[in-house]
C-alpha cells in the first residue's frame, strides 16, 4: 500500500536528482524525504536486518517528521509513548545527584516521544519506500566513488554505476562516502559498551523511562507496549560480555537489582546484543558533492535518546537546503549553506552528551561536584527544567518560550493602556 499523501505532492521528477548510499533508518528516511520533495532518488544498499533487536526512541519533532512522510499512522500501534523521563544517581560515590523527573504535561505535551521496536520501525520504512514512484531501490553496496567537478558517480556491487549531482552518505560512522569525499573525522574509542536487550516485568512501567548514572556509564530503561521494557546498559567491556554470558534468570536478577526492584520481578528476553562504543565527529558535514547525515556526521554515547532524532534533523535541513538548489543539489553554495546549518545543532549535543558522560566516568570530586549542582538545580527549579526539556525536543525552542514569557507582560501592559 502506498504512503497516504499529505496535501497535494510536488510531482516526481525522474532525473536522478540524489543517491543515498545507506538503508538504515536515516537513508530509508532520506529517500522518502527527497522523494516527497519530488527529487529523483535512487537508494543504493541491502535489506536491513530483520533480527535486530535494539529499539528507538523519537522524540515528538522526528514524529512530526514521519507524519509528514506518511509512515507514522503504520508506527504507532507497535509503540509505546514517553510520558516521563527520570534520572536518578546509581553511583556510590560521596557526592550524589537528586532523582530528576521531567514529564511532558509540564510543556503542554502529552508525550515526549515514542519507543519503537527497531525491525518495526526498518520493516514499516522498507515499505513505504518499496511503494514510492519517486525512488529507485538498488539492493546493492557501493564499490567505490567517483566524485567529479559537477556530479558524483556510485560503483554499486552489483556491476551498475548510478550518476547524481549530490550524494547522501547514510552509510554509518565508517561511512566510505565521506572518505572518498575527503573529510577527516576525529574518532575516539570509549572504555564502554552497550549491552542491549528488552525485558518483561511484573509491574506497570507507566510510560516512565528511567535512566540509571553509574560508574560505567547510563543503564537506561524505556518502555515498550504492555510490561515490557527496553534496555541500553552501559559498561565496561569486559563487564558487557560477562553479563551477557549470564544465563537468563541470573542477567533478569542482576537487572532487577540494578532497576532497584521499581518494575516489579524482572524475565529478560532472547536476543542480546553488545555494542563498542566510540565517539565520531568529521570535520564538515559536507563537502565535494557528498552530504553527511546519521552516524556519517556524528557519533556519540547513548544518553537521552538524541542520536536517530539529531539524524532526523540532518535530514529534514539538508532536504530544505536542496530544495532552494534544484537545479544543482550538490553545488558548493547548497553544502556550504548545510555544514552552516548543522554545525551548531550537532556540535551542542555532541558536546553535551560527551560532557555528561565523561562526568559519570571520572573519579575527580570537581566531576561529580559539578554533576550532581546541575542536576540539583534541574530538580528544584520548574522553569529551568522546561527550558531544558524543550531544547531536549526542538533546539531554539526554549529560548523562544523565554523570550515569548519576557514579550507577554509588556504586551499586556501595552494593551491596558489602549
Amino acid at each position: 500500500m502506498a504512503p497516504e499523501q499529505h496535501g497535494q505532492p510536488m510531482s516526481v521528477d525522474t532525473t536522478n536528482h540524489v543517491v543515498v548510499a545507506g538503508t538504515g533508518p536515516v537513508g530509508l528516511i532520506s529517500a522518502l524525504a527527497f522523494a516527497e520533495a519530488g527529487f529523483g532518488v535512487v537508494l543504493a544498499g541491502p535489506s536491513a536486518r530483520a533480527d535486530d533487536g535494539r529499539t528507538t526512541a523519537l522524540m515528538v519533532p522526528a514524529l512530526k517528521f514521519l507524519a509528514k512522510l506518511g509512515v507514522l499512522d503504520s508506527l504507532e500501534p507497535d509503540a509505546a509513548p514517553l510520558k516521563v523521563m527520570r534520572i536518578i544517581d546509581g553511583t556510590s560515590r560521596l557526592i550524589r545527584s537528586p532523582i530528576v523527573t521531567f514529564r511532558a504535561g509540564e510543556i503542554g505535551e502529552d508525550h515526549f516521544g515514542l519507543n519503537f521496536q527497531n525491525r518495526v520501525f526498518n520493516a514499516v520504512l522498507e515499505k513505504a519506500v518499496e511503494a514510492h514512484a519517486g525512488i529507485e531501490w538498488r539492493r546493492a553496496m557501493v564499490d567505490s566513488w567517483t566524485l567529479e567537478p559537477n556530479k558524483v558517480n556510485a560503483a554499486l556491487s552489483d556491476g551498475t554505476s548510478v550518476e547524481a549531482p549530490l550524494a547522501v552518505a547514510a552509510d554509518g560512522r565508517n561511512s566510505p562516502a565521506r572518505q572518498a569525499a575527503g573529510i577527516s573525522a576525529s574518532v575516539r574509542s570509549l572504555p564502554q559498551a552497550a549491552l542491549v536487550l528488552n525485558f518483561a516485568h511484573s509491574r506497570d512501567h507507566a510510560f516512565t523511562s528511567t535512566e540509571f548514572h553509574t560508574e560505567t556509564g547510563p543503564f537506561t530503561q524505556v518502555p515498550l507496549p504492555g510490561r515490557r521494557s527496553s534496555l541500553v546498559w552501559v559498561l565496561r567491556p569486559e563487564m558487557a560480555k560477562d553479563f551477557a554470558s549470564l544465563d537468563d534468570a541470573a542477567l533478569s536478577l542482576r537487572v532487577e537489582q540494578q532497576m532497584q526492584s521499581m518494575l516489579g520481578r524482572v524475565t529478560v528476553e532472547g536476543g542480546r546484543q553488545i555494542y563498542p562504543l566510540s565517539t565520531l565527529l568529521p570535520q564538515r558535514f559536507a563537502q565535494n558533492r557528498v552530504a553527511l547525515v546519521g552516524e556519517a556526521a556524528h557519533v556519540f554515547p547513548p544518553i537521552g535518546a538524541q542520536g536517530l532524532n539529531l539524524g532526523i534533523r540532518d535530514v529534514d535541513q539538508l532536504v530544505e537546503i536542496a530544495s532552494k538548489y534544484r537545479d544543482d543539489t550538490g553545488a558548493v553554495e547548497a553544502l556550504t549553506s548545510y555544514d552552516s546549518a548543522r554545525r551548531p545543532d550537532i556540535l551542542a549535543r555532541t558536546s553535551a552528551v560527551n560532557l555528561l558522560n565523561t562526568s559519570l566516568l571520572s573519579d575527580m570530586l570537581p566531576a561529580q561536584l559539578a554533576r550532581s549542582a546541575g542536576l540539583n538545580v534541574l530538580g528544584g527549579f520548574s522553569p529551568l527544567r522546561a527550558f531544558f526539556m524543550r531544547e531536549g525536543l526542538r533546539p531554539g525552542s526554549g529560548f523562544s518560550s523565554i523570550a515569548s514569557s519576557l514579550r507577554s507582560p509588556r504586551s499586556q501592559r501595552d494593551a491596558s493602556t489602549d
